[in-house]
Formats: C-alpha cells, sequence, structure tokens
C-alpha cells in the first residue's frame, strides 16, 4: 500500500518520472531543430512504469532495455550528461558518440543497454538471471519489452527456460497498445499479455502502467519472489506512448493517424505526472509547491546536461576503429 512507501521514496519516484518526462520533451524538440543525429523513439506518457520498476531494484541488480529506453536508463540511475552527450554524439557520451539513442548500457549499475533489435533484451537479461543464479550473488535481472515483441520468439523461448531452471528475472511489458504502427490487438492472439505467463508457469500480472505505485508494489513482490529462489514473473503494465514510434513520423498527424485522435486524448487524460500531483496532494503528502520545487529542480538539471552536451567534442576521426569488437 502507498502508505507503507516513505514519503522520501515517493518524492524520489516523482523526481524520476519528472526527469523522464522533461528529458524526453526536450529530445523531441532538439531532434526537430536538427540538433540530435539519428531516430529517436520517446516515452512521453510511459514515465511510471519505468520508475515503478526501477525503484524496486538496488544499484547491482541488472534491467535490459529496448529502442524506448531513454526512461529506463534515467529510472536505474543512468546520468544525465553522459545520456545527453551520447545522443548528440559527442565524445563524452556514455559510449563515446558512437552508439546513439538505442545503444547507451552503464554496467556500472546494472544497465546491460538498449537495443534497437525488438525482443533482442528478453534473452540477455535472461543470460543475466542466469549468471546471478550461478554465482549465487543474490542479484535480479529485469527486462523491459513491449507487447510487440511479446510475439517474438525470443519472448517464449526466455520465458521458457527461465521458468524451468527457476531463474532470478522478472519481465515487464509495457503494453502501450501499438507495436510500431500497429494495433496490438490486429496481432496478438491473446486480450492481456499476462495470460501467456500460464503456459510458462509463472505468475501474470497486470497493472495500470501509469500508477507508478502500484507498480512499483507489484514489481517489488516479483523481485523478492525472484530473490527467494521463486523464479521469474511477468508483469504487463498497461499504458500508451503519446507521441508516434519515432519522433517525426507523419502517419501519426492529422485525420490519416493510425491512432484515432480521441483515443490519445482520453490517455493524456490518465498522464501519471498529473496523477501522482493529484493524489499525494489531495491526502497531504506533498504540497503543490513542493513538487513544482523539483520540476524546477529536475528541469535546472536536465539544461545544464544540454549545455554539456553542446560544449562537448565530437569523437576524432582517427577513433572511428576504436572500441570495436567482433567475435
Amino acid at each position: 500500500m502507498a502508505a507503507d512507501i516513505s514519503r522520501e521514496k515517493l518524492l524520489k519516484m516523482y523526481r524520476t518520472m519528472q526527469t523522464i518526462r522533461q528529458f524526453e520533451e526536450r529530445l523531441r524538440d532538439l531532434f526537430k531543430e536538427g540538433k540530435v543525429p539519428g531516430f529517436v523513439h520517446v516515452s512521453i506518457g510511459e514515465e511510471a512504469s519505468a520508475t515503478g520498476a526501477c525503484a524496486a531494484l538496488t544499484d547491482s541488480d541488472y534491467i535490459t532495455s529496448t529502442h524506448r529506453g531513454h526512461g529506463h536508463l534515467l529510472a536505474k540511475g543512468g546520468r544525465l550528461k553522459p545520456m545527453v552527450a551520447e545522443l548528440f554524439g559527442r565524445k563524452t557520451g556514455y559510449c563515446k558518440g558512437k552508439g546513439g539513442s538505442m545503444h547507451i548500457a552503464d554496467f556500472s549499475i546494472g544497465i546491460l543497454g538498449a537495443n534497437g533489435i525488438v525482443g533482442a533484451g528478453l534473452p540477455i537479461a535472461t543470460g543475466a538471471g542466469l549468471a546471478a543464479k550461478m554465482r549465487k550473488s543474490g542479484q535480479v535481472a529485469l527486462c523491459f519489452f513491449g507487447d510487440g515483441a511479446s510475439n517474438e520468439g525470443t519472448f517464449h523461448e526466455s520465458l521458457n527456460i527461465a521458468s524451468s531452471w527457476k531463474l532470478p528475472v522478472v519481465y515487464v511489458c509495457e503494453n502501450n497498445l501499438y507495436g510500431e504502427f500497429t494495433a496490438g490487438k490486429d496481432v496478438t492472439s491473446v486480450k492481456d499479455i499476462a495470460d501467456r505467463a500460464r503456459g510458462h508457469d509463472m505468475p501474470g500480472i497486470i497493472v495500470n502502467g501509469n500508477d507508478v505505485v502500484e507498480v512499483y508494489e507489484t514489481t517489488t513482490q516479483a523481485v523478492e519472489r525472484a530473490r527467494r529462489g521463486d523464479g521469474p514473473s511477468l508483469i504487463e503494465c498497461k499504458t500508451y506512448r503519446w507521441e508516434g514510434h519515432v519522433v517525426g513520423e507523419e502517419a501519426f498527424l492529422g485525420k490519416r493517424s493510425y491512432r484515432p485522435q480521441d483515443e490519445i486524448a482520453a490517455w493524456k487524460e490518465r498522464c501519471p505526472i498529473l496523477s501522482f500531483e493529484k493524489r499525494f496532494t489531495a491526502n497531504g503528502m506533498f504540497t503543490q509547491a513542493e513538487l513544482d520545487a523539483v520540476k524546477a529542480a529536475a528541469k535546472a538539471d536536465l539544461e545544464e546536461a544540454v549545455q554539456f552536451a553542446i560544449d562537448s567534442p565530437l569523437p576524432a576521426p582517427e577513433e572511428a576503429m576504436e572500441d570495436m569488437f567482433a567475435a
């Protein structure tokens, strides 16, 4: 219950959601201004699932992410300055400017990397869980993936082996109803992805992915189960992305949109940040002034990170072949 969560913890989760929202909005705008290379996939509207899930982990636990992974990385403790610098292609970025949006990693805090291949994070997280079990380290691996990835073979292969070997893995499906430009209901055999857990003999839980407290409490239980050695769980976070699949997509705009405008408006009414503010100012946990101060502090940190990236150098041409590996 929310009453059992400390005020400090709640405020930290709010700060994380604000950081993710402002990061994604700023990144979207910078991309449209032509200042960010490559493609950008933002998670505006999905802040609660990343925040709540990662709040249940320790620094030594692992996560694997997706092409829409900025929020996951920030929620796990990724630093703003090297993240923004990486997106700008700068030498001071997490991957020295060579990875970009979909390849940020920070092994020091268990971030095994974002991934541009749909469903590719599932076997990586499963492998991390196997390693943790073999080392008896007590670590847990948490895998973020989307509803589209639940239709990939890697999903079933990973859940099967994790259940068979009782690996300490928590699979978190962020079901935002669309896989790229296709409605999930048109290509998925089940109404609820959590139902697929039954086929792999593990708990399957549906949560309101826009309620950071519900996501946190449910993930905490799954993480505790994994640490006990009782095996994996599948959590389905029902949520929604406000923006298109990729920033700038024309299919998202106007009357030809693949998504109804009233659907988008209805989900915006369920904004995870506004819902948090209404709930915890109404019950007296926080004043709006306190929350506004947190929002302003997050904005200041972000602007400092953006300026850091702008001022950072590009990699030198002769460094192009450094940090390249082949098996």
